[in-house]
């Protein structure tokens, strides 16, 4: 699932575009080789390297816990039914030749049947690799207008073999924009709301540079992870501070100084915006490198404080902070997990819930994921042979509500969404391509009963979470009782473009639905969040335009524009320097935001570039 960033491209025969002027924008520095915080030593990065910018010589033309419910008798797991041919609301295959080649029976890295769970049927292949017949070259321009014909005259005789309806059975109708999109795309109205959401298609959709700030000179790598939207103010966790910028203006509204660095932030806030943070007990001096991330505390951040923070030591004894790698928020929950088990306070105060739960088999708290509900990934067994179980949990207690055993061949989990309870995981290192999914499971947070598990081809589906981390999944969204992810990029009707589609999965039937959202020739779309029952997703730009934001109608796939970024170079270039995989991206009323993670010292060649932590677009 892995979408590494490419260069720019256009058209032979055409001038390269004009580099960035003195003093442009530089490229993103490499992330340090962790994820939450500063590792001790440093593990691997979970999402990779992120890829330094480079100036092609001949620019072409491309998108910038034991505790499982036992099987149903009879042994395995419920399967869903599969797909009748030609059914209605279920997207027919593809034909060969016509854009959407056939898949390869067993496509590599779909994991086996053979681990216990019966897997979904094999899915309709949006966005497959083109096959290597052509010895890997594009169509012919003539080729391409003979085939576009072949695939209007299929079209029009099937009835609609390729864009199906939406829905299962719900009788939903999609209609192909002019550009090729499934279920169109329409222009913003005066300040229109949206059906379904609380996001407003503006009077214009044409965004403006809100503000860029500089990125912070450090003498390590260093974490600024977190960034929030309150109904005043842009949030970002900077270098051993929290500071809260004027969401229009970006001066700068109040700072709240730590001891240490940020480590782990939750993405989520509560009503009246207070969100937690894990952050180290001091900065890092040459005798203590790797201060330990051992404090959990709260930012009001419509007061501007920090409200409280504290240490725990471990439930086991001993009288040393133990360290945390996440930390989530759940109602007026705070909890924090890692490999010395889990704690949770509350969040006004920081009145401790329940202590770090590590039992005497080595059976310890992995991680929580928040937001609607809380749940946590339970860690048992060794390291070489661990054993991962997923619960519902009571906020107030931590009391299991209900426990999913995953299969066999489950390092790590990550909790996608906890209500509904989805899950993903690589069962059995399938995936083969680091984005942490080969598998979804949707299960029943009341009794802990696998709904259906969802085979995600790596090779044909873009989502991703992180290796480690529970709470770190992104470039997919879960509402509507629908999964919806992007599939990976492919080549689309322009000679030298790529583009990709979100589709949506069914999380009882395991179906991958009818219809989809396409991003359109030169565009990748990623979703980023849901807005009621909609869909809000990024456009990444190709090298020559802006990137876009839309809003997906979660059940036609009609998107609706609304915000187009300027496609300026200098502008359009500062975006691109964010690479989505590896940066904090949100949107909300009208202004969208991007952010780095990590931020590294900077080596001799990009010493006098001006670099940004943050880039920030509204619409009037």
């Amino acid at each position: 699932m892995t979408q590494p960033p490419q260069p720019p491209q256009q058209p032979p025969n055409t001038p390269p575009p004009a580099g960035p002027p003195s003093g442009g924008f530089g490229a993103p520095q490499d992330p340090p080789p962790g994820g939450f915080g500063r590792p001790t030593p440093p593990p691997a990065d979970p999402f990779g390297k992120e890829p330094q910018p480079q100036q092609p010589a001949a620019p072409q033309d491309a998108p910038a816990g034991g505790y499982g419910t036992p099987p149903p008798a009879g042994g395995g797991y419920p399967t869903p039914p599969a797909p009748q041919p030609n059914g209605y609301g279920y997207p027919q295959a593809p034909q060969q030749g016509y854009g959407y080649p056939q898949g390869p029976a067993g496509q590599p890295g779909m994991p086996q049947q053979g681990y216990g769970y019966p897997t979904q049927p094999m899915q309709p292949q949006y966005g497959a690799p083109q096959p290597a017949g052509d010895g890997g070259k594009k169509f012919s321009t003539q080729m391409q207008i003979i085939v576009a014909a072949a695939v209007a005259v299929v079209l029009i005789i099937g009835g609609g073999i390729i864009y199906a309806a939406s829905g299962d059975d719900e009788g939903g109708t999609n209609e192909a924009s002019s550009s090729g999109a499934t279920g169109g795309e329409a222009k913003g109205g005066e300040g229109s709301g949206l059906a379904g959401g609380d996001e407003k298609a503006p009077a214009s959709t044409k965004s403006k540079v809100a503000f860029q700030l500089p990125e912070p000179v450090v003498t390590d790598i260093t974490t600024v992870m977190g960034s929030w939207i309150t109904d005043k103010a842009y949030v970002k966790s900077g270098v051993a501070e929290i500071i809260a910028y004027d969401r229009d203006k970006g001066t700068k509204l109040w700072s709240v100084p730590l001891p240490g660095e940020v480590c782990s932030a939750s993405r989520h806030m509560s009503k009246d915006f207070k969100t937690a943070i894990v952050f180290e007990e001091t900065k890092a001096t040459k005798a203590n490198k790797y201060p330990s991330c051992n404090q959990v505390g709260v930012i009001d951040m419509a007061a501007g404080k920090l409200l409280w923070s504290k240490g725990v030591t471990s439930a086991t004894g001993g009288d040393k902070p133990i360290r945390f790698d996440e930390v989530t928020l759940s109602g007026t929950t705070v909890a924090a997990g890692g490999t010395s088990g889990g704690a949770a306070f509350k969040l006004d105060d920081g009145a401790e819930l329940w202590k770090p739960k590590v039992g005497a088999d080595g059976c310890y708290d992995r991680g929580y994921a928040g937001g609607e509900a809380l749940a946590v990934v339970r860690k048992c067994g060794t390291s070489d042979s661990p054993q991962l179980t997923v619960q519902a949990l009571n906020p107030t207690t931590g009391a299991p509500l209900s426990s999913f055993q995953m299969p066999a061949g489950v390092d790590y989990a990550s909790i996608v969404s906890t209500k509904p309870l989805v899950v993903a995981a690589d069962v059995g290192d399938t995936a083969g391509d680091g984005s942490g999914i080969s598998d979804f499971f949707s299960i029943d947070a009341a009794t802990g009963k696998l709904i259906v598990r969802i085979p995600a081809d790596a090779e044909q589906y873009a989502a991703r979470c992180g290796s480690t981390e529970v709470e770190r999944c992104q470039n997919l969204a879960v509402g509507n009782n629908r999964l919806y992810v992007p599939t990976e990029n492919h080549d689309g009707t322009s000679e030298y473009g790529e583009t990709n589609e979100v589709v949506a999965f069914d999380l009882t039937t395991g179906k991958l639905l009818g219809g989809r959202a396409d991003a359109g020739d030169r565009y990748s779309l990623t979703p980023l969040r849901m807005d009621g029952t909609n869909v809000i997703a990024y456009k990444e730009p190709p090298y020559d335009k802006g990137g876009q934001i839309v809003s997906i109608d979660g059940e036609t796939f009609k998107q609706t524009l609304l915000m187009e970024n300027p496609s300026d170079e200098a502008v359009r270039e500062a975006e691109r320097r964010f690479s989505t995989d590896h940066s904090e991206v949100l949107y909300k009323d009208g202004r969208f935001f991007k952010s780095k993670r990590l931020v590294s010292k900077r080596s001799t060649s990009d010493a006098d570039e001006k670099l940004y932590l943050v880039v920030a677009y509204r619409t009037d």
